[in-house]
């Protein structure tokens, strides 16, 4: 029986990255993988990094970090905000790889209880703003003093939606009804996968505490517990760990920019075993 692996924050631009991916492969033959974003900034990178990896593994779900839906002004696609993101859909479904547009795909733990894996698309909406800031202009002003100001805001877009916050509030909406509609058997339960956190607990650590902002929103701060959650998967902080919150477990499973990853005193394991939990080294 297979294992449930997680990885995310690939950023294949770089070529030590690339290196790291291409020696992926899966323990055994039907492993899922989880893609929790940020596999690159150019659609050519992104379909050719999961064709290699949905080649490999059994599955592979995805879900889009904040660099895919950048229109970088070196990308031929040219597509913007809701278009690019389609586009990078239509790309996976060509390659069989699950999107949050897709029907949850269902996974089997060993003993053969049901785990529906929900790949999630939520933005964010600046409501996780530095202390004293009430308003997004005050939470951007704080940033820019600071020297922090993520690039999003010159290369991702949200069109059709007026800002990414409205984009943000309709792609909660969206989720959240697909959420409150699915049918489960009484054992099953769910691991959801964001390239956010749901909730804001993670970015306590951040170095730079004015980042938050781009990091999340409060409208899925209750998700993990309102729905029958054992697993939260996310990335785009570049801080991998594991932490819990009400009981449920969240798993950061980034690799980062080798620039991060070479500083850490353990590199991996990439992918990382989720589910099972695997037995702890040295028994």
């Amino acid at each position: 029986m297979g294992s449930l692996l997680a990885v995310s924050d690939l950023h294949v631009g770089h070529p030590d990255n690339r290196a790291i991916v291409e020696a992926m492969k899966p323990a055994a033959e039907d492993d899922w993988l989880i893609v929790a974003g940020d596999v690159g900034e150019f659609v050519a990178d992104v379909e050719r990094t999961l064709a290699l990896l949905a080649d490999r593994f059994h599955t592979v779900v995805w879900t889009p970090g904040n660099h895919e839906l950048w229109t970088h002004p070196r990308d031929p696609v040219t597509l913007r905000g809701e278009a690019r993101y389609r586009r990078l859909v239509e790309i996976c479904r060509g390659l069989g790889v699950h999107t949050p547009e897709d029907p949850y795909p269902v996974w089997h733990r060993p003993d053969g209880r049901p785990v529906t894996v929900a790949p999630l698309f939520t933005l964010y909406d600046y409501t996780w703003r530095p202390a004293g800031a009430e308003t997004k202009e005050q939470a951007l002003a704080v940033a820019e003093a600071a020297g922090i100001v993520c690039t999003d805001e010159h290369v991702l877009h949200p069109d059709p939606w007026e800002s990414r916050e409205a984009w943000c509030a309709e792609r909660v909406r969206y989720t959240e009804q697909r959420l409150q509609h699915l049918e489960l058997t009484e054992d099953q339960r769910l691991v959801l996968v964001n390239h956010y956190p749901l909730v804001r607990e993670p970015t306590s650590v951040l170095w730079h505490p004015e980042f938050a902002q781009w990091c999340g929103t409060e409208r899925t701060a209750d998700w993990h517990v309102r729905f029958p959650v054992e697993l939260m998967i996310y990335g785009h902080l570049h801080i991998p760990r594991t932490t819990s919150y009400d009981g449920v477990r969240f798993e950061e499973v980034s690799v980062g920019y080798p620039r991060e990853w070479r500083k850490r005193e353990r590199q991996g394991p990439w992918p990382r075993q989720v589910l099972p939990l695997p037995e702890p080294e040295g028994r």
